[in-house]
């Protein structure tokens, strides 16, 4: 397959750590659908919440895991024999979020969800790319939130450390723009091949491994990979067998 080059206006963006001691505040939910709501679709509309006004905007949501932990306790109240809540079955889909987002907003823009495995976020960038390139007048959130698995499915590979990023699109607030790039093993180099705006357009020396010339730095996940970038402004990069994704930030010009 051929390598894959795009780049992102970002207008604003947010982030929420796993680490977090506090609670997310959305007090822009109603305490009644507030207090039902897991962790993570808390967090996600947290960081989702900071990066929107008013204003319609389309949402792209990702996460790997989802909801797995409100369906894996759903799945063992079905075992046990006991009954299963109405709303906890509605908010157990992987776009839970989105629908009460939407709702909360008034807002009836589209809105879609993505899973792909360990590659979740990289993909989801790659989607929310492709809806602003169809309609650049109108902004695009993403929204990233995961959380590991329960400890009944053992171990997972490349497993998520949790967390969640949001990040607007949108040309006319635009603080700076992300190159992002995905190379395939068996390509003409292992990292990536060519600058997303040509010879000498934006990335144009990240692509090589940064300005300096030194290799990026790598991550076990995407999603502190993308984060590195968002909060320093250097090159991140994230692999596993057969792929490599590198993200680059450039301030907006002058």
């Amino acid at each position: 397959m051929p390598d894959l080059h795009w780049t992102i206006p970002v207008g604003r963006w947010s982030s929420w750590p796993a680490t977090a001691s506090a609670a997310p505040d959305i007090g822009f939910i109603e305490p009644i659908v507030r207090r039902r709501l897991s962790t993570l679709s808390k967090v996600a509309l947290k960081v989702a919440h900071d990066c929107v006004a008013q204003d319609a905007v389309r949402v792209v949501f990702a996460s790997r895991h989802g909801e797995l932990r409100r369906t894996t306790d759903i799945l063992r109240s079905i075992s046990a024999g006991e009954p299963v809540s109405p709303t906890a079955f509605s908010l157990s889909v992987l776009n839970a979020m989105t629908g009460v987002f939407g709702i909360a907003r008034g807002d009836r823009s589209a809105a879609s969800a993505i899973s792909a495995g360990a590659e979740t976020l990289g993909y989801a960038l790659l989607e929310a790319h492709a809806q602003f390139a169809t309609q650049p007048d109108s902004p695009v959130l993403l929204v990233y939130a995961d959380e590991p698995a329960d400890a009944a499915y053992g171990t997972i590979e490349d497993e998520v450390q949790g967390g969640a990023i949001a990040i607007l699109l949108d040309s006319a607030a635009a603080i700076g723009h992300m190159v992002c790039s995905l190379s395939y093993a068996g390509g003409t180099s292992g990292q990536p091949s060519a600058s997303p705006g040509g010879a000498n357009g934006p990335g144009a020396a990240d692509a090589a491994g940064g300005p300096s010339g030194a290799p990026p730095a790598c991550f076990a996940t995407q999603s502190q990979a993308l984060l590195h970038c968002l909060e320093t402004g250097q090159p991140a990069s994230w692999q596993r067998a057969g792929t490599i994704w590198h993200w680059s930030w450039h301030d907006r010009a002058a």
